[in-house]
């Protein structure tokens, strides 16, 4: 994690926690403006072209999983598996925006956020440093208003685990995934609460590498030694587990296994390293000119926005998705960094001559990098 920044507030502690997983998101950001590609088998990743190797999914919709697709296949073996599957790019101008949109909305709540990604968050409801508020239900009925508000202000659906630390609140997030899957569910089935009064039942004969944080080597030392369940790893001495694998982690699968965990959220902000403005076109654009006019609107947007938090770009870049969803990105340096458009527009002219444009263009999405605020 990165360095507390001057000035910020130090992490606070929590009674009550939640945990947001914005489902299959990749996807489902790419089916908000394309909502034709519901309910169909979808995976993206590279460039989008299945026929590239060393190119990976990223991320696959329910309908591809279920053919065999997973995050980290090479997308060759993803077409084999899955032949019907729409193939798209990635588009990270695209999902930072729509994962924005979510973030803002969630700090707007009133309770502290820490972001881990573009589709992950912790929430921290009910402080430990101040008298006890909320309920275990109260915490359900707050995971529920949450999946309504980003569901009718975003379009995505997310699912909800509640606990009283990070570990057990990511984990129930993980059975409310796995809920929705199942055929007997409603849509409404998002949230679920893991904590001490189901914990033992729950996880008690679930593998080790069920428990967040345990990974692959360390469950198959642990099966080594006998210890196949959540339960058999509670049986183990402290001492034992620390003479294995060392006071830091021997200590932690301790507490790991009996549902302790880090119920501590640090609302310390993320300093954007670029900014980036998209827009899909109603109608396509075809020749240079329209492409630089459209271009150089999204150029000022991003600009301003830079200007607003007194930062200074150093880089343009610029993405060009065609009409036949063939994606592209060029950066290019500036001579000097500047925020003057007089020294922005002709570097983003140069990436607009450098792409090769004989297919009409659907999307375009410029990107400024920033120098640190220091």
């Amino acid at each position: 994690m990165a360095d507390r920044i001057a000035g910020t507030p130090e992490p606070t502690r929590f009674r009550l926690l939640l945990h947001i997983d914005l489902d299959q998101f990749q996807v489902a950001a790419e089916r908000l403006r394309r909502p034709d590609l519901a309910e169909q088998a979808v995976i993206v990743g590279g460039d989008g072209d299945p026929s590239h190797g060393r190119q990976v999914v990223t991320c696959a919709s329910y309908e591809a999983r279920a053919g065999g697709a997973r995050a980290g296949l090479p997308l060759p073996a993803a077409k084999k598996k899955c032949p019907d599957a729409v193939f798209l790019p990635l588009d990270m101008a695209y999902y930072t925006q729509v994962s924005n949109q979510v973030m803002d909305l969630l700090r707007g709540l009133g309770h502290p956020v820490e972001v881990w990604g573009f589709d992950e968050a912790y929430l921290g409801v009910d402080p430990r440093d101040e008298p006890a508020t909320m309920s275990r239900q109260d915490g359900v009925d707050l995971a529920h208003r949450i999946r309504r508000s980003v569901f009718d202000e975003t379009g995505l659906e997310c699912c909800l685990g509640v606990s009283d630390n990070k570990q057990r609140a990511k984990m129930a997030a993980g059975f409310a995934k796995a809920a929705v899957r199942a055929p007997q569910t409603s849509p409404s089935d998002r949230v679920f609460v893991l904590d001490d009064e189901n914990w033992n039942e729950l996880m008690g004969p679930r593998p080790c590498r069920d428990l967040w944080s345990v990974g692959p080597k360390t469950a198959n030392k642990l099966a080594d030694r006998g210890v196949d369940t959540v339960d058999a790893l509670c049986e183990v001495p402290r001492d034992d587990l620390v003479a294995v694998f060392g006071p830091s982690q021997g200590n932690w699968l301790y507490v790991l296994c009996r549902g302790g965990g880090d119920d501590l959220i640090a609302t310390t902000p993320t300093i954007a390293k670029s900014h980036s403005r998209s827009r899909t076109y109603p109608a396509d654009l075809t020749g240079r000119e329209q492409i630089r006019d459209a271009a150089t609107v999204l150029a000022r947007d991003v600009r301003e926005q830079a200007i607003a938090e007194g930062r200074v770009p150093f880089r343009v870049g610029l993405t060009v998705r065609t009409s036949t969803f063939y994606t592209r990105t060029k950066m290019r340096k500036m001579v000097e960094p500047s925020t003057d458009l007089a020294d922005i527009l002709p570097v983003l002219n140069t990436l607009v001559d450098a792409f090769e444009l004989d297919r009409p263009v659907r999307l375009l999405a410029v990107r400024l990098e920033l120098l640190d605020p220091e």
